[in-house]
């Protein structure tokens, strides 16, 4: 098996095989919406025909790509905030599990002393 069809640990064998299906329905309507584009363009011929379809299809791809990785750019982004929030809000929990416990020995050990 190669490295890239091997499971990983965040489900990166999954997210590959959905990133491939989104993409090729991306191409696929992209294709179907180049063909009714130049539908309507009954005055064409065939190989101008071929040659719109296929800068509208490379087109709309080019822009799908930058979508994508706008995205993707985002995502990465909202990671690292959430990530940092995350790592955040733990010192602060910690620091107060910490605090409620030194104040319980604290005071038992007050009242034991009494």
């Amino acid at each position: 098996m190669s490295e890239l069809l091997r499971p990983g640990p965040d489900g990166e064998l999954g997210n590959a095989a959905e990133g491939y299906l989104l993409w090729h329905a991306t191409v696929t309507e992209a294709e179907q919406r180049a063909r009714e584009f130049v539908e309507a363009m009954d005055w064409l011929t065939t190989s101008q025909r071929e040659e719109i379809e296929r800068c509208y299809v490379a087109d709309r791809l080019k822009r799908a790509r930058k979508d994508i990785e706008r995205i993707a750019a985002r995502c990465l982004e909202l990671r690292a905030e959430y990530e940092h929030r995350y790592r955040r809000l733990r010192r602060r929990c910690v620091g107060l599990a910490l605090t409620v416990c030194a104040a319980s020995t604290a005071a038992v050990t007050l009242l034991l002393l009494l």
